[in-house]
């Protein structure tokens, strides 16, 4: 499964912006899930949805803000990104794995290259 990110960018506090993931390879039927890594800190969960779309789940401090989905028919998943406060700066990756919806990065087996959010005050 290779996977591309895209979609990041610089907004001011309050903003929006949709991240967008495009997966090839083999059939894109995995947990997708979005994960990020701010300066100096280590990666970070955000955001899973399971292979039908039906499940989610979402780390606290984006809870109400970002919204996590997906479009099986174009092999795409998508975190759409509101309220955006300048500690959600970071680089956002999209990972993917079989199995069940998945919080930690270890469980995650394809990685997307990252896309820069930046958030200004």
């Amino acid at each position: 499964v290779q996977l591309q990110a895209s979609g990041g960018g610089l907004v001011q506090a309050g903003g929006s912006l949709r991240l967008s993931c495009a997966a090839s390879g083999r059939t894109f039927s995995n947990v997708m899930g979005w994960f990020r890594q701010a300066p100096g800190l280590e990666r970070e969960f955000v955001a899973t949805i399971s292979r039908s779309g039906a499940g989610t789940y979402y780390a606290d401090s984006v809870k109400g803000r970002f919204t996590i989905s997906r479009d099986n028919a174009k092999n795409t998943v998508y975190l759409q990104m509101n309220s955006l406060k300048p500690e959600d700066t970071a680089v956002y990756y999209c990972a993917a794995r079989f199995g069940m919806i998945a919080v930690e990065a270890s469980n995650y087996d394809y990685w997307g290259q990252e896309t820069l959010v930046t958030v200004s005050s």
